[in-house]
């Protein structure tokens, strides 16, 4: 089992603070740690952070998770992705989502309404320019060149680079589908390997219809990890699992609760979710069950560690995401260097 980090949040842009965010990713690629993944939501955007972590490591693979699919047309993704393989020496993995409506809508002005259909073109014209041909195509929110206009279909100057692997942030089952059916990874949350099938099995069921099996795909998921008490680590990452609950998302559509509804926690979530959006929230995160969080993440000693590090691995888990805690930079990497220890 390969392992990954992240970097970035939806609170990230502090200024001042991003040298210390390289020195935690160089040091955690000296522990082994295969993969670094920049976080894109209303603070920092996902390639500048990536870009400079990328100058000053040498191994560590650097993926987008992710970059917002309405943020950027196609083409400009793919120029991006382009540049930062060439730059990264191959090591540059694009991961792509399709946000929520509160961030497209309200941050971007784009329209949100059928995410599948945009997800699907995107990568069709990113797989057009990374192949070196001629941009040209016809589809429902996509029209290259625009018609009418007088644009002409062009190639990227950019080398052809076919192998920069795409990767999906995806959560509802038809978008899991289109995920197993058409990406070389799935970047998962919202995911505990008590209720897996609930992602697991759209993303089979995608693979199968489009020739290919779930185990072509790098499926990457995991969570906080943490040595002590596992009730005490877990009290306090309740209040992130209620906003992730009550507000990633409208009243009317958030993927992240949904995705926990199917995976076992129906009541819980719609419970956490309605009192957030009535503004109690203290009382949602209090309503947050500690299972719950215990499931999500790998919390406790050594042994009730190692035991959910297997629970991923038998799975289907390839690549485990890992959030250490600590005190402070020093201590999260300690942790994650136990964590790797016991993977090992």
């Amino acid at each position: 089992m390969r392992t990954a980090i992240a970097i970035g949040s939806a609170d990230s842009g502090r200024k001042r603070g991003f040298e210390d965010v390289v020195s935690f990713v160089q040091e955690a690629e000296k522990l082994g740690v295969d993969d670094v993944w920049s976080a894109e939501a209303w603070g920092q955007d996902a390639i500048a952070p990536l870009a400079w972590v990328g100058a000053r490591t040498e191994k560590i693979r650097l993926g987008t998770g992710i970059m917002q699919i309405s943020a950027r047309v196609p083409a400009m993704t793919a120029m991006t992705a382009l540049t930062m393989a060439s730059l990264s020496g191959d090591r540059f993995l694009l991961g792509l989502g399709a946000s929520g409506p509160q961030v497209v809508e309200g941050l971007h002005g784009r329209p949100f309404r059928e995410p599948l259909a945009r997800m699907r073109e995107t990568i069709e014209i990113v797989r057009l320019a990374f192949a070196g041909e001629k941009i040209a195509y016809e589809g429902r929110h996509h029209q290259l060149p625009l018609p009418g206009g007088e644009g002409k279909p062009l190639r990227l100057s950019q080398p052809a680079n076919p192998n920069i692997p795409i990767y999906l942030a995806t959560l509802a089952p038809k978008a899991l589908e289109l995920t197993g059916a058409m990406a070389n990874g799935w970047l998962g949350t919202s995911f505990t390997p008590e209720g897996a099938d609930a992602h697991l099995g759209p993303l089979r069921k995608g693979a199968e219809a489009a020739g290919r099996c779930l185990e072509d795909l790098d499926l990457q998921a995991g969570g906080v990890v943490g040595f002590g008490d596992p009730e005490q680590l877990a009290e306090p990452l309740k209040r992130q699992l209620a906003f992730t609950l009550g507000a990633m998302g409208s009243a009317k559509t958030n993927f992240y609760n949904d995705a926990y509804r199917r995976g076992g926690w129906a009541d819980d979530a719609e419970a956490v979710q309605a009192l957030w959006i009535a503004g109690k929230r203290e009382e949602a995160v209090a309503r947050v069950p500690t299972e719950m969080v215990l499931q999500a993440n790998l919390l406790g000693d050594e042994a009730m560690i190692r035991t959910r590090i297997e629970a991923y691995r038998q799975a289907g888990i390839t690549t485990l995401r890992l959030s250490p805690l600590g005190g402070d930079a020093h201590g999260r990497l300690d942790t994650l260097g136990r964590a790797l220890e016991l993977m090992a």
